[in-house]
């Protein structure tokens, strides 16, 4: 029997083989509801820009802070493979979809940096808009000791420090950093804020578009696209 993690999943022997500390791996989560190109196109951006050796992508099956998707979690966990899988640096992360209850983030990392190791970069990848409201996340203050944290800004959207609540602002303001080279020389624990070209994509665009019978051609990948017309995703009523 081929070895296992303590989670259930076989070990990354891609990683393995070439050593986990040949850069940072960048964690993008979300309901992906479906995923679209502006999801794709902001992990392949940050991982060119800061060398990232993989970019997990990990859908949500009860996402914290919205209603849960009428879309099930299997169906968007297909989605999401099949948005992925002409990416060798992208790999589709199911532990979510698969564990019960609420999807916190503070539980995946500390999931995934029990697999890894305390050496291995991790980066978690997220908008302006969530990065203002992390204190509404679970035990948000642990975030820092498991991971980095990349902020995607675009024009209009930019990070303002000064909005932020006060332990935020004092917590960012101890961890900020413009050198994409320290999220190589430490594990954790740093914020570094880049800007991101714009691609003004919804999926709540998407889903309307859908629902209403308009084209969504060229605002997710055609296998998706195909995947959402065979199962009748995000008509009147879901297949399940």
């Amino acid at each position: 029997m081929a070895d296992r993690t303590q989670t259930g999943r076989s070990p990354d022997r891609s990683l393995l083989s070439r050593g986990l500390s040949a850069g940072p791996i960048g964690i993008l989560g979300g309901t992906f509801d479906p995923i679209h190109h502006g999801h794709l196109r902001l992990a392949e951006e940050v991982a060119d820009a800061l060398g990232f050796v993989q970019v997990r992508i990990i859908p949500a099956r009860i996402p914290p802070h919205r209603a849960t998707p009428s879309v099930t979690s299997a169906h968007r966990l297909e989605m999401v493979r099949l948005a992925c899988s002409g990416n060798p640096r992208f790999q589709v992360d199911e532990r979510e979809c698969l564990r019960d209850g609420p999807s916190y983030t503070v539980d995946t990392l500390t999931e995934l940096r029990a697999e890894l190791g305390d050496e291995q970069p991790l980066c978690l990848l997220m908008g302006v808009d969530a990065y203002q409201a992390l204190t509404t996340w679970s035990r948000w203050e642990q975030l820092f000791a498991l991971s980095h944290i990349i902020i995607a800004q675009r024009p209009g959207f930019e990070l303002d420090a000064g909005q932020l609540p006060a332990t935020l602002a004092r917590e960012h303001l101890a961890r900020r950093t413009r050198e994409s080279a320290d999220l190589r020389r430490e594990p954790r624990g740093r914020v570094l804020a880049m800007d991101i070209p714009p691609l003004e994509i919804s999926a709540t665009a998407i889903r309307a578009a859908l629902r209403e019978g308009r084209s969504a051609r060229y605002l997710l990948p055609d296998a998706v696209l195909d995947y959402i017309d065979r199962n009748r995703l995000y008509k009147d009523f879901d297949a399940g």
